[in-house]
């Protein structure tokens, strides 16, 4: 990171305050009322950076996909203020725009244009991988959207270590845009899928990693633990299942020791752990409500000793 305050995106012009809001709740578990009102306590607090995908939320009873990016194209238009915000969606995930072939690119990005009502995308990421289509077809075709000024810069969700060499290897080779970061499931309960072969990647390339599911689907808030009382979320099976597992409590005892040292809350010390780590920009995490939202803005301003890192450290792996 640049700074507390801000941090640069891979090898972009793209500077931004360092945490991602995500947008997978809009138009989900928060309505469109709430969503502005998130959106709004976000930006008010200095944030700018905002993570949705065309996807969001297919999975809701009744939702087509593309409402949390109608949700933030509408609130931009009435707030006036998309200069100032850092739009990232993704592509290829979408029910009628399955995959990454060229012509599916394009057009899932235009139509997550229409839906944001903007001209330009600020970071567009491949959702998934489709090793299906050949790594010179991806790119180029993201390229076109780059040249076409469309999109701004371009980076790659769920990949291989592999696709993703060949994919900068080949927009190196052939001066097409590269992509200048990455997308892993990466927080202190998952840390197997970005630490490794793909993190070397990203640092040998110069990419920033802005990791997904950041507080574990909402496990590392502290707020599910054993023997503790019932959450009701739409989110509790997901981040329950850390419990289970060998690492999930040691990290959340990891937690409550750093966070009452420092006074805040388990998600600002996690979010805090994450940012720490080497090539990460920004993590990505979501707040349904008002009440959800201040743990996860403190996180830029807190400074964890390197004791307390080894500690988290030891207690994640």
């Amino acid at each position: 990171m640049t700074s507390s305050r801000s941090s640069r995106i891979g090898s972009s012009d793209l500077t931004v305050f360092p945490l991602a809001l995500g947008g997978n709740v809009f138009g989900w578990t928060a309505d469109e009322q709430q969503s502005y009102a998130v959106l709004d306590a976000f930006t008010a607090a200095g944030g700018d950076f905002v993570d949705t995908a065309d996807v969001y939320s297919t999975w809701a009873p009744g939702n087509q996909g593309g409402e949390s990016e109608t949700i933030i194209g509408a609130w931009m238009a009435a707030r006036g203020n998309r200069d100032s915000v850092v739009v990232a969606t993704k592509v290829g995930a979408h029910p009628d725009y399955r995959g990454l072939e060229g012509a599916n690119i394009t057009a899932a990005t235009e139509q997550s244009l229409r839906r944001l009502g903007t001209d330009r995308i600020d970071l567009l990421y491949t959702h998934y991988d489709d090793v299906d289509t050949p790594i010179e077809e991806i790119v180029t075709a993201l390229d076109g959207l780059v040249r076409s000024g469309k999109v701004r810069h371009v980076a790659a969700s769920n990949i291989s270590a592999d696709r993703l060499t060949a994919a900068l290897e080949f927009a190196q080779r052939e001066g097409l845009a590269p992509y200048v970061a990455v997308q892993p499931l990466y927080n202190l309960v998952a840390r197997d899928a970005y630490e490794g072969e793909l993190a070397a990647v990203a640092t040998r390339f110069g990419l920033s990693a802005i990791p997904y599911y950041g507080l574990a689907a909402g496990f590392l808030t502290g707020k599910y633990r054993v023997g503790g009382p019932a959450v009701d979320s739409p989110r509790a099976d997901g981040a329950g299942k850390y419990l289970r597992t060998p690492r999930g409590p040691k990290v959340l005892e990891a937690l409550d020791s750093v966070a009452a040292d420092h006074r805040a809350e388990p998600a600002t010390v996690a979010l805090a752990w994450l940012a720490a780590q080497p090539t990460v920009a920004a993590p990505i995490a979501s707040a349904r409500t008002l009440e959800q939202l201040p743990a996860l803005l403190a996180f830029p301003e807190l400074e964890l000793s390197a004791d307390q890192l080894a500690l988290l450290d030891a207690a994640s792996r």
